[in-house]
C-alpha cells in the first residue's frame, strides 16, 4: 500500500509537487477546497501534467462526484482514473461538469488554454487556491520551484526528563540569501499542531538553536514527544535543510546525535539492528502527510527474507508511533538486520534502542535505493581510482571503546556484498586487512575491531586512535552498484554507554570522475574540498570531533585544515590549523583545542567551521557528558 507520489531520482532529485500539497498550511486548505467541491455538484478532473493520482494519495477524493476525466497527452487516453476512462481535453465540452478541477499550480495558463471547451455554466478551480501565502514562497515565478519547499522534519521530544536540541548555521547567506527564515510547526503525537513561529536566520553562518525545553517553556506546553516540520523561507542555493540534532536527558543515560531526516519518503528504509540482549529497539514511525497511514501500510521483515510482518494500526496525519520492533519480529536478535516497508509514509526514520541498565541512544535507518541495478564498471575501478568507493569511520581509542562493523545492504538490487575493511593508525599507516568475502543479502556478520587489532599482533594503533574504510573486494566474486553502506556501533568499556552511526560510501580525493563522484557540495564532482559544521556542547558538555582524510588514490601527503571556532553571529573568534596525513585521522575535543577564553569569547551556540580547500575530509561529531556519556555521529557540510 506504497502512496502513488514521485519522492525523489537520482537523475532529476527531489520532487516537490507532494510537498507542495502536503505542507502543513497548504493541507488545511486542500481539506477546505475539497469540501466545497464535494458540495458542488459534478465534477471533471482535467489532468494536463499528471498530478492528479499524487494529489489523491494524499487527499481522499471520494466526496466528489467525479463525472469525467480529462487528459491532454494522447498516450494517456484510455487510461483508468478514478473509476473513469480518461478522455481527450477535446470532449469536455460535452461534459455535465459543473466544476472542472485542475490538480496543478501555477494553472492559469492551463486553464486559458481550454476556456473554450469549459461546459457552460461550469467553473474552472485549481491547486493555485491552495498555495502558500507570497510571503512564504522564496521564488515568485514558478510555485513548483525547489527552493519554495526548502523543508524537512525532526524528530521532537520534551517528556519525562527527555529533550531535544536542533542546531544549524545559515549557510543560505553564503550563497546569497539577504534575509532568510525559518517556519516552525510543532506536531504531537496526535499528529495536533502544538505551536507554530517563524525566526530569523541571523547573519551569514550564524547558528539557530531550537531547544525543545525552551520551545516548551515560551508555549507554555504539556509533555510532547512528536516531531518538528521545518521550512527554510527566502533561502539560496540549497533546498535541503541540514541540521545536527541532539537528544538529551536530565539523566546523564540519555545522550545521543543525529542528523537531518532526508526529506523525501522512501518506500523502503534499511539498517535498522536487531536488539541485543536486554535491548528494546523502538522504531519511530512520523507520518510526513496529512493523510492518514492505513493499518497495514508499514510493514518489517528480517533482511533478505520476503516474510513481511504489517503494523496493524493506523497512524494519524502528521502523528507519532513508536513500534518495538520486537512486537513483529519476535526472536531477531543482533546482529541480524531488518528491514523497513514504508511505503513512502514518512520521511527517514529515527529508532531507540535502550539497554538492559537504562542507558538510550538514538540513530537513523537509511534509504534504500529501488532504483540502482549492479554496474559492470565498479569492479574495474581499481585500475584507475585505486579503492573507489570508501566508507570511512572511527576507531575511537581502544583502551576505552569497543568498536562493531556490521555492513547492511541498502538497495533492493544487492544480492551480496564483496567487502574488506581496511584499519588504519591515525598517522595514516594501514595496520590490517579483514576481508568479509561476498556475503549474501541475509548476513548476519559483524567484526569487533579491537579483536582484530589484537590478532595482528605489533602493528597496533600507535596513536591510541585511527580509523576504519570499508572497502569493495572482489576476489570472491560479486556485484556492486556503489550505494555501500555500514553501520558502526561504539561501546564505552567504563561507562556501558552506546553510540552508533550510519553512512555510505563515496569516491574521495581523486581527480578521475566516476558519474557524479567524487561528490561536491558545490558545483560539479570531483568534490575536493571540505566545509564541516561542527556544533559546540551546551551545560558543561564538551564537543567531540574525528576528521578522517580518506583517498581513494595518492592525494596531497597531508591536509591544511582550519578549523575556526565561530560565534552564533557567524565571526570568527579563533582559528586552529592541523595537518592530517593522507589516510590519516585526528581526533580532538573542543575543550582541548580552543582555550577557556576563547571558547568564552564565541559566547554561547558557538560552533567550529572546518575548511580546507586542499582535500575532502569526512568528519563525526558528538558530545561527551563528562565520563558518564557519549555520542557520535556523521556530521553534515554545506
Amino acid at each position: 500500500m506504497a502512496l502513488d507520489i514521485q519522492t525523489f531520482s537520482n537523475r532529476t532529485g527531489g520532487a516537490t509537487f507532494f510537498k507542495a500539497i502536503g505542507h502543513p498550511k497548504s493541507a488545511r486548505l486542500a481539506t477546505a477546497l475539497l469540501d466545497r467541491l464535494g458540495q458542488a455538484g459534478p465534477v471533471a478532473i482535467y489532468d494536463p501534467l499528471g498530478h492528479a493520482l499524487g494529489f489523491a494519495a494524499l487527499y481522499d477524493l471520494g466526496g466528489l462526484d467525479v463525472v469525467d476525466v480529462f487528459v491532454q497527452r494522447i498516450e494517456d487516453i484510455g487510461t483508468p482514473m478514478f473509476g473513469r476512462t480518461a478522455q481527450p481535453v477535446t470532449d469536455l465540452k460535452g461534459s455535465v461538469a459543473k466544476i472542472v478541477f485542475i490538480p496543478s499550480f501555477d494553472a492559469k495558463r492551463l486553464s486559458d488554454n481550454i476556456t473554450h471547451l469549459v461546459p457552460d455554466g461550469a467553473t474552472v478551480v485549481t491547486l493555485d487556491e491552495i498555495r502558500l501565502d507570497r510571503s512564504m514562497q522564496t521564488v515568485s515565478r514558478t510555485y513548483l520551484a525547489p527552493l519554495n519547499f526548502a523543508t524537512n522534519f525532526a524528530f521532537f521530544r520534551d517528556e519525562a526528563g527527555h529533550h531535544t536540541r536542533l542546531v544549524t548555521a545559515n549557510y543560505w547567506a553564503g550563497y546569497g540569501a539577504s534575509a532568510p527564515r525559518i517556519w516552525f510547526c510543532l506536531f504531537d503525537a496526535e499528529g495536533t499542531v502544538l505551536a507554530e513561529w517563524q525566526e530569523e536566520l541571523g547573519p551569514a553562518n550564524g547558528t539557530i538553536v531550537v531547544d525543545s525545553a525552551e520551545i516548551r517553556a515560551r508555549f507554555g506546553l504539556p509533555d510532547f514527544c512528536g516531531q518538528l516540520f521545518l521550512h527554510v523561507l527566502g533561502g539560496a542555493g540549497h533546498d535541503i535543510v541540514k541540521y545536527a540534532l541532539d537528544t538529551y536527558g536530565d539523566d546523564e543515560a540519555v545522550l545521543s546525535c543525529t542528523h537531518d531526516a532526508n526529506a523525501w519518503p522512501a518506500d523502503r528504509y534499511a539498517g535498522l539492528p536487531a536488539p541485543k540482549d536486554g535491548e528494546t529497539v523502538n522504531l519511530w514511525i512520523q507520518n510526513s502527510h496529512p493523510r492518514p497511514i492505513p493499518a497495514g501500510s508499514v510493514g518489517l521483515n528480517r533482511m533478505g527474507r520476503d516474510d513481511v510482518r504489517t503494523l496493524d494500526r493506523e497512524i494519524p496525519a502528521f502523528g507519532s508511533y513508536k513500534l518495538d520492533v520486537s512486537d513483529l519480529l519476535p526472536g531477531l536478535a543482533w546482529p541480524e538486520q531488518i528491514e523497513i516497508r514504508a511505503g513512502k509514509h514518512f520521511v527517514r526514520p529515527r529508532y531507540e534502542a535502550t539497554t538492559q541498565s537504562g542507558r538510550l541512544r538514538i540513530s537513523h535507518p537509511n534509504v534504500e535505493r529501488s532504483d540502482l541495478e549492479p554496474d559492470p564498471k565498479i569492479p574495474e575501478l581499481s585500475n584507475l581510482m585505486g579503492k573507489g568507493f570508501i566508507l570511512p569511520a572511527p576507531i575511537l581509542p581502544t583502551d576505552r571503546f569497543r568498536s562493531h562493523v556490521m555492513p547492511t545492504p541498502m538497495s533492493t538490487a544487492q544480492q551480496n556484498l564483496p567487502l574488506a575493511l581496511i584499519a588504519f593508525d591515525g598517522s595514516g599507516q594501514e595496520i590490517l586487512r579483514h576481508r568479509f568475502g561476498c556475503l549474501p543479502r541475509d548476513h548476519s556478520s559483524t567484526v569487533d575491531v579491537a579483536e582484530l587489532i589484537a590478532q595482528h599482533g605489533p602493528n597496533g594503533l600507535t596513536s591510541g586512535y585511527g580509523h576504519l574504510e570499508l572497502v569493495y573486494d572482489f576476489a570472491d566474486g560479486g556485484e556492486a552498484d556503489g550505494w555501500l553502506h555500514g553501520l558502526f556501533r561504539y561501546e564505552d568499556r567504563a561507562s556501558g554507554h552506546v553510540a552508533e552511526t550510519s553512512f555510505g560510501a563515496h569516491i574521495f580525493n581523486t581527480v578521475l570522475v566516476h558519474r557524479n563522484e567524487p561528490q561536491s557540495y558545490v558545483g560539479q564532482a570531483p568534490g575536493l574540498s571540505t566545509r564541516l559544521f561542527l556544533r559546540l556542547g551546551r551545560d558543561g558538555d564538551d564537543t567531540l570531533c574525528h576528521l578522517i582524510y580518506p583517498a581513494s588514490t595518492p592525494w596531497n601527503a597531508a591536509s591544511d585544515t582550519t578549523l575556526h571556532l565561530t560565534a552564533a553571529t557567524g565571526e570568527a573568534v579563533a582559528s586552529r590549523t592541523v595537518n592530517i596525513p593522507c589516510s590519516g585521522s585526528y581526533l580532538f575535543r573542543s575543550s582541548e583545542l580552543f582555550t577557556a577564553d576563547e571558547r568564552a569569547a564565541a559566547g554561547p551556540d558557538a560552533y567550529i567551521l572546518i575548511r580546507d580547500v586542499t582535500c575532502r575530509l569526512f568528519g563525526y561529531h558528538g558530545l561527551a557528558r563528562g565520563e558518564a556519556s557519549f555520542s557520535l555521529d556523521h556530521m553534515f557540510g554545506f
